[in-house]
Formats: structure tokens, C-alpha cells, sequence
């Protein structure tokens, strides 16, 4: 595994999140920054800066790391859409190859500010005012009564903007809940809701398939998610080794019974899994 250089002193921590992960998963691919390159079709430089904390990526490049490692997209792209927002008032700009950068999430509006003289809609006039004119003199109690309503009608516009934004966020990202924590502190992230996953027992070819996950490469590690760690659930637990849960989430519990098997099929532990723990899992 290559040693990285240090992030550059006073990154942001959502960046520094995001670099790390990124790291993580190409460490564990085993593959070099040219060969990522060429699997994911963006530069060795692009990578390097990338991997540097110098540049953000396009969500298109994530999109390809996480194909080509077997990792979830989706976590990566909410670690890249904290470090676009951490960066949005700096120097640095996500790269763009061909795809939009990733978009903000909106805004609640600002507390309004009433203006000197709020515009207000005409008060009905009956006939005999109109045949007559109104040329009654404006009192204090009428300007204040003007004014209060003024502030109400900006108080439920802004109300009403609010409630549109949380509307926006419940039907463009439905499967996502803010829940992640930064390096120095606690930073909102998209991260997906629990998937629901379920064992179905084949065996083809003398290997054991449970139906979420026909893979015997990819390479898992902790905190990982998705169809692939429902597999490895599936297969640990058919081997008698509970993992804490069906639920595609390699979480410590996972982990521990990774460990687990590979005592009992005497193999490497390193509670991470590779080709040699899956054929033995299939076996």
C-alpha cells in the first residue's frame, strides 16, 4: 500500500474527508494511479491532483472510482457534495469533464427585512365612498394596522419558501437522511437509507450464490456498502457465522465474523476480503 504525502495545512475538513475515502478505495483496488486512470478514462495528473487534495473531482470520476474498486457510489458522491459546499466560497472549484458540477442543496431564505412602506392592496371602496371621496386623514392606528400587515405577509412568504425548499430536498433526494461526521467535527452529508436484502441459497459450478452478489473479486473493507456485502452476510451466515444482519453494511460486526472465517478456513486475517476469502466462502 503507498504511502500518501500529507494534505496541504489548512484544508478543509469535508475536503480532507473526501481525500481520504478516495485514497482508501484506491489503496485497496491494488491498483496504481496509471492504471486507475486508465480504467476510469481521467488522467494520471487529474488523479494525482485529486488524490492531492489540490482539486475536487467530477462526479462523474467518482462514479468511475467506485465501478472500478466495487465500492458505493453513493457515499462518495455525498462526501464530494460536502467538499464542493465547503468550497463553494474559496479558491477551488470542482473539475468539470463534461458534467455539471454537483448541485448545491438550497438555502433556507433569510430572516425578510420590512421595507419602509409596505405595498399593500387596495381597500375595497364602496359606492357612495367613490361618489363621494375618501379624503379621510390617515391615523396613527391605521399605519400601524398597515404596517403589522405588511410584516405578516412577509412572514408567511418566507414561511412558504422554507416549506418549498424542504419539499424540493423530499422529492430530488427521497432515499437520503444529513448524517455524517467530518475529521474536526460533525458535518451534514446525504448519506442512503437502509436497503433491505435477502438470502436465496444456489449452488453453480460447486459455488455457493445467495442471490445478491455473483462477484469473487471484489475487494471489501469496513464501511463499505452495498449488493456485494449482502453477499458476504449471506455466505457468512451459511457457514454458521453470524455477521450481525443482512442489511449490506460491512460494520464492525461484519467485520469480527470475517475475521472468524478466515480463522476456520486458515487464510490471512486481516478482517478484509479478497479473492481467497470468497472462494472459500463459495466453496
Amino acid at each position: 500500500m503507498a504511502r500518501w504525502r500529507a494534505l496541504p495545512a489548512g484544508i478543509d475538513p469535508a475536503v480532507a474527508a473526501l481525500v481520504a475515502h478516495l485514497r482508501k478505495a484506491k489503496d485497496f483496488s491494488g491498483l496504481s494511479i496509471k492504471q486507475l486512470g486508465s480504467a476510469t478514462g481521467y488522467s494520471t495528473s487529474s488523479w494525482e491532483r485529486y488524490l492531492s487534495g489540490r482539486a475536487l473531482p467530477p462526479p462523474a470520476a467518482v462514479r468511475s472510482l467506485a465501478e472500478v474498486v466495487g465500492a458505493d457510489p453513493v457515499r462518495l458522491l455525498a462526501l464530494l457534495d460536502a467538499a464542493v459546499n465547503a468550497r463553494r466560497s474559496g479558491p477551488f472549484e470542482p473539475e468539470s469533464h463534461s458534467e455539471p458540477a454537483v448541485p448545491s442543496e438550497p438555502t433556507p431564505p433569510s430572516e425578510p427585512v420590512p421595507p419602509s412602506k409596505p405595498v399593500l392592496p387596495p381597500e375595497p371602496t364602496t359606492p357612495e365612498a367613490t361618489a363621494a371621496g375618501d379624503d379621510r386623514p390617515d391615523t396613527g392606528v391605521d399605519g400601524d394596522r398597515h404596517h403589522l400587515a405588511g410584516w405578516r405577509q412577509l412572514g408567511l412568504l418566507g414561511c412558504g419558501m422554507v416549506v418549498g425548499a424542504v419539499m424540493v430536498l423530499l422529492l430530488v433526494q427521497p432515499t437520503q437522511v444529513a448524517a455524517a461526521r467530518s475529521v474536526s467535527g460533525t458535518t451534514a452529508v446525504a448519506v442512503p437509507e437502509a436497503t433491505a436484502f435477502a438470502c436465496s441459497y444456489t449452488r453453480q459450478g460447486g459455488r455457493w450464490y445467495a442471490g445478491n452478489s455473483e462477484t469473487r473479486t471484489h475487494q471489501l473493507v469496513v464501511d463499505m456498502t452495498g449488493p456485494a456485502v449482502a453477499e458476504l452476510q449471506c455466505l457468512l451466515q451459511r457457514a454458521g457465522i453470524t455477521p450481525g444482519g443482512i442489511d449490506g453494511n460491512f460494520g464492525p460486526l461484519t467485520e469480527s465474523a470475517v475475521i472468524q472465517a478466515q480463522k476456520k478456513f486458515h487464510l490471512d486475517v486481516d478482517g478484509q476480503v479478497g479473492p481467497s476469502t470468497w472462494a472459500a466462502l463459495r466453496g
